[in-house]
């Protein structure tokens, strides 16, 4: 496959088409489509929603997506799910290996998805679940879209390029793709494996965060999103279609391929970005920023301030500050954490966090860095600059305390003595001043 081209811009209304002419003008929109094409409007919100908010998009396609037999009930994805678990939840911290790529059996991205973690529920359009995938092989003729949330995909080992209605979008890691509610894709693998992390957001869509004083540069520039230009598949092929729908899979079969949209204009479309365009804020005199000056995107609650779910990440950076504390904090947060890891060293943790791994810490547990990396920064020289190089760790933070599912718990992955990481800390009072 060729280069792709990409439009550039976030929550910019796009218009695109694959063949000259076949996107209708505004002042002379025919009683006919071009081609004999078939115009559909895709609402990703509220049609009435703030203009701010409001994501649609029209498509103009070889057929409607409303030619489809009924669904029936599919066993696709047994792993992904939305059920989180009833009563308390543990106050303990958690660590995971990576998931192992698989092997032997053929699975694809959507049978390769594991739920891990998640709170709230789809029906209510609050909440989140958090995913792991691992899969080898290509969705080849299998097409999915989901109802139930926009997802966000983290790839952290092997290259994905996803053939959109709108588009093609190719990612790698250190990249992300965001999928908006209802678009219909399938992935191919560019390489022998895959591994990745995927959020369902079920609340209000995500976008930027506001840069408040730090102005009007900073963060992740909306320049640096990428969302697809049109290209269409015509293919009278037998294709299966996946819909997840209320927490629940459902599939039908189509006598062709329902990524055949020509030419489409809106704001409801896919995008990318690449995680090593992201323009950290510093540098710091003393103490430490709180991790929000880290935020990559945001998707905010009926609470202001305090997010459904905040995408933040802690890439390549300076930390320059002198005569102060230099080790990463210690703390307890009322934000519920889940962190993972694509690239190098996270430099709060010496050892035990490593690429494909992922963490939970709940509000009000306490963490923070382990015992060596307490120790080496508490030593450090502070005349020097300390640069945190060769890293890219992110997390997924939600105002709602996050539930681990009992497949996460039970996983043979689980660092059942995660807490040893804190038990080489002493005790260094001397009361002497």
């Amino acid at each position: 496959m060729t280069a792709l081209t990409y439009q550039s811009g976030f929550g910019n209304s796009f218009s695109t088409e694959a063949l000259a002419g076949a996107l209708p003008q505004a002042r002379n929109s025919p009683q006919k489509c071009p081609y004999g094409l078939y115009a559909e409007q895709l609402s990703g919100t509220a049609f009435t929603l703030s203009r701010d908010e409001n994501k649609r998009s029209w498509l103009y396609r070889i057929r409607p997506a409303a030619l489809q037999p009924a669904f029936t009930p599919s066993n696709v994805a047994p792993l992904w799910t939305h059920e989180f678990g009833r009563g308390p939840v543990s106050p303990n911290r958690f660590r995971w290996n990576p998931l192992p790529i698989p092997e032997f059996a053929s699975i694809d991205f959507i049978q390769g998805m594991q739920t891990w973690a998640g709170n709230g529920h789809c029906d209510d359009h609050s909440g989140i679940s958090i995913n792991l995938y691992a899969a080898n092989v290509s969705m080849d003729r299998r097409v999915f879209y989901n109802a139930d949330a926009e997802m966000l995909i983290v790839p952290q080992e092997g290259r994905l390029r996803f053939l959109t209605e709108l588009g093609i979008l190719e990612v790698e890691p250190q990249e992300i793709i965001v999928m908006p509610r209802g678009i219909r894709f399938k992935v191919e693998l560019m390489d022998s494996g895959a591994r990745g992390y995927l959020l369902e957001n079920y609340g209000r869509s995500l976008r930027l965060p506001e840069l408040g004083p730090i102005g009007s540069n900073g963060l992740a520039n909306a320049r640096d999103f990428k969302t697809p230009v049109a290209w269409f598949e015509e293919k009278e092929e037998t294709h299966e279609l996946i819909a997840k729908f209320t927490g629940g899979f459902w599939t039908t079969t189509l006598g062709h391929s329902p990524l055949d949209v020509v030419a489409w204009h809106g704001t409801h479309a896919p995008y990318k970005y690449d995680l090593r365009n992201f323009n950290a804020i510093g540098s710091i005199s003393y103490d430490h920023p709180d991790p929000c000056i880290f935020t990559v995107l945001t998707a905010p609650s009926e609470i202001t301030g305090a997010a459904n779910i905040d995408f933040a990440i802690f890439p390549p950076r300076v930390l320059a500050m002198e005569n102060t504390f230099r080790p990463p904090w210690f703390h307890r947060n009322v934000a519920g954490e889940f962190m993972g890891l694509i690239h190098g060293l996270y430099d709060a943790k010496a050892d035990g966090f490593i690429p494909g791994g992922s963490s939970l810490h709940n509000p009000m547990s306490p963490h923070g860095p382990d015992s060596a990396t307490f120790s080496k920064a508490s030593n450090a020289d502070l005349s020097q600059v300390d640069y945190v190089r060769s890293t890219m760790a992110f997390m997924f933070e939600s105002r709602r305390a996050i539930r681990p599912t009992s497949l996460a718990m039970q996983s043979d992955s689980l660092q059942r003595h995660y807490d040893d990481a804190w038990s080489g800390l002493q005790k260094n009072f001397v009361n002497d001043l």
